[in-house]
């Protein structure tokens, strides 16, 4: 089976749903941000600070776009849409779940966004931000979870059977 990439705005629960979905598919998981981190051997919001977010969009896709696994759940940054090359990789290698959630509960459940290492613009709200990516995650998503009113378990539930209709044992 192909990898499942999920994408999605911080606070969505990319990494929470991937995990229990990696449990339920017998998948390897894997969170992207932490590659990047281990990569540059410093913090999102250290890359942030020190390269600029256009830095930072470049060193994602380039470590997305080098990320060579198999039957792996992988959890991506937020910003993972801004890299051509890792999403054509991710398009190529994996079935794209484009995990939705209503802005005011992105809101709710996001804190610092500086401390969280979210790519944002100075000057740029969060409701900008959201209404910026949502178009690129819908243009690169193979199947689209709205996540509200679901738990943990009945997401990850939902996204399995998603990716068995969509025909998730090519490959």
């Amino acid at each position: 089976m192909k990898n499942i990439v999920l994408i999605g705005m911080p606070g969505c629960g990319k990494s929470t749903v991937g995990v229990v979905l990696a449990k339920i598919l017998g998948y390897r998981f894997l969170d992207s941000d932490l590659v990047i981190q281990e990569q540059e051997d410093r913090l999102l919001s250290d890359i942030i600070e020190q390269e600029g977010i256009e830095g930072f969009n470049e060193i994602e896709n380039r470590i997305n776009a080098s990320i060579n696994v198999r039957k792996t759940v992988i959890a991506t940054g937020g910003s993972v849409v801004y890299g051509k090359d890792a999403m054509a990789h991710f398009k190529n290698t994996g079935i794209i779940v484009y995990i939705k959630l209503p802005y005011d509960d992105i809101k709710h459940r996001l804190g610092d966004l500086a401390k969280r290492g979210v790519a944002i613009k100075e000057g740029q709200t969060l409701r900008d931000l959201y209404n910026e990516r949502l178009p690129l995650y819908e243009k690169y998503a193979d199947i689209v979870a709205e996540e509200r009113g679901m738990t943990i378990s009945q997401t990850a539930m939902y996204i399995k059977e998603r990716i068995l209709e969509y025909g998730g044992k090519s490959k």
